[in-house]
């Protein structure tokens, strides 16, 4: 399936399937956006910035020109969950994430919002965690009650099945990882839900190394 003209959303962030993202809008192309998918409930797509700012400004001394915005050519859709107004020209929402897409042809309009050709994306199959990765939840788990922060996983009761879907538990992984924002685009875009934890599992014991050598 395809859909023509999906807004955009670029950020220098990566929103995965069943995520959660929170985030305060002030620019009028995103204000206009949000105000209409309040009122529709269609989505939005939320797609990495590989190059370029998320927030329009003026060229800073010595530039002719703010540097050109490139997006990343996988996304994810995403629909508002909440939505407040604490003030005029200020909204604060969260949007969950939904399926994936491939981005085709895009382009800015004129008041800088980008649309785009999005061609939807497999959802990952229910893969049960291997038994070598089965680790994996609980030292999730862990992590979040060490953490204490209101953290999408965290508030999944540890008995939820989703905690044995590979595809899931590696999302949930891979959005709390301190790595660069291209290596979770490329845990985002991996099709394979075991392969994603797989990664996710190499950068783990790769982030445990770093750790042991600092000390």
């Amino acid at each position: 399936m395809t859909l023509d003209a999906l807004p955009l959303f670029p950020l220098h962030t990566v929103l995965f399937p069943g995520g959660l993202l929170p985030l305060q809008i002030f620019e009028v192309r995103y204000l206009d956006l949000m105000r209409r998918c309040e009122a529709s409930g269609e989505p939005f797509g939320v797609v990495s910035l590989v190059r370029g700012h998320e927030v329009r400004r003026a060229p800073q001394p010595g530039e002719t020109a703010s540097p050109a915005e490139a997006l990343a050519d996988v996304g994810t859709l995403a629909t508002l969950e909440q939505v407040e107004h604490p003030q005029p020209g200020l909204m604060l929402v969260r949007c969950r994430g939904g399926q994936r897409f491939r981005l085709g042809a895009h382009a800015q309009q004129a008041h800088g919002l980008w649309t785009g050709q999005a061609t939807l994306l497999p959802d990952d199959p229910p893969v049960p965690v291997p038994d070598e990765l089965a680790s994996l939840a609980p030292r999730l788990q862990d992590a979040l009650r060490a953490l204490g922060e209101d953290l999408p996983a965290a508030i999944v009761r540890a008995t939820d099945p989703r905690w044995q879907d590979a595809g899931w538990l590696a999302n949930r992984w891979s959005e709390l990882l301190p790595i660069p924002a291209e290596a979770r685009q490329r845990l985002m875009t991996l099709d394979n839900p075991v392969w994603r934890l797989e990664l996710v599992s190499e950068w783990l014991e790769r982030l445990g190394r770093q750790a042991d050598a600092a000390r």
